[in-house]
Order: structure tokens, then C-alpha cells, then sequence
């Protein structure tokens, strides 16, 4: 077995990991888009993980899907820096 990558989002911007906390709590809107991207990127590191025969087209429509996810919470993380 190969080494899959974690996604996680502590992983993927460990700058912003009070923020990530602070906004996981505090907005619903982001702990629900937070928890639809760790169960995605779960999934899709399970698929790498277990040979698992699936479609190419499946398996990319998951990682655009991650990759929309994330630019949505890094959105929501990087707003207030970015209006400084």
C-alpha cells in the first residue's frame, strides 16, 4: 500500500488553525461546508487506499468536488486577512 495524502484542513492551511477552530464553532455555514470536505476527502483517501476498482470520471468528480469545497473554507479562513 502506497502513501495516500491527507487533506485535512489542519493539514492544508496549518497557519490558519485558530482560525479553522474559531470558525468551525462560530459559523454554521462553514462547519457544514468543513464537515461535507473531511467526509469527501475521506472518502476519496479510502478509494486510493483500497484498490477499490472505480470509474476514472467518478474519481475526478470527487476531487473537483474537494477542491471546490476547499477554495469555499479557505475563502471564509482568509477573508478578514485579506481586508486588512
Amino acid at each position: 500500500m502506497s502513501y495516500v495524502d491527507d487533506h485535512n484542513l489542519f493539514n492544508e492551511f496549518p497557519e490558519h488553525t485558530d482560525r479553522i477552530e474559531y470558525l468551525w464553532k462560530q459559523d454554521a455555514d462553514f462547519a457544514t461546508i468543513a464537515e461535507e470536505y473531511h467526509s469527501l476527502d475521506k472518502r476519496i483517501r479510502g478509494l486510493q487506499m483500497s484498490g477499490i476498482p472505480t470509474s476514472d470520471y467518478y474519481f475526478e468528480e470527487l476531487k473537483k468536488r474537494r477542491c471546490l469545497l476547499k477554495d469555499q473554507l479557505y475563502h471564509k479562513i482568509a477573508l478578514p486577512y485579506s481586508a486588512r
